[in-house]
């Protein structure tokens, strides 16, 4: 059954809950640079995403340089935002403790 994108006012809602994360500018995916103190912690903290990423089956978009990890949320198959991306941006912050 495929995800529904969710409308702006949705998108809207949903990012003040969300400290951190921004819209993208064309509104089909959400952002958040995470800075840590080293590479290790970046690296540990990506790997705990990814087996999370893996068992929710959706995955994010994401780059690593040294100690900051930009990532990048969006549900290609709906064309946009769904309750997906909300879900593993709210796994994701508790990973990172936010």
């Amino acid at each position: 059954m495929p995800t529904q994108k969710l409308d702006k006012p949705e998108i809207e809602k949903e990012l003040a809950e969300l400290q951190g994360w921004s819209a993208s500018e064309d509104g089909t995916a959400i952002r958040r640079r995470f800075t840590f103190a080293n590479f290790s912690e970046a690296f540990g903290f990506m790997a705990r995403v990814a087996l999370a990423a893996e068992k929710m089956g959706h995955h994010p978009d994401w780059s690593n340089v040294y100690k900051t990890v930009d990532i990048s949320l969006s549900t290609h198959d709906a064309g946009g935002l769904t309750e997906l991306d909300l879900k593993l941006a709210r796994k994701i912050d508790k990973l990172a403790g936010s």
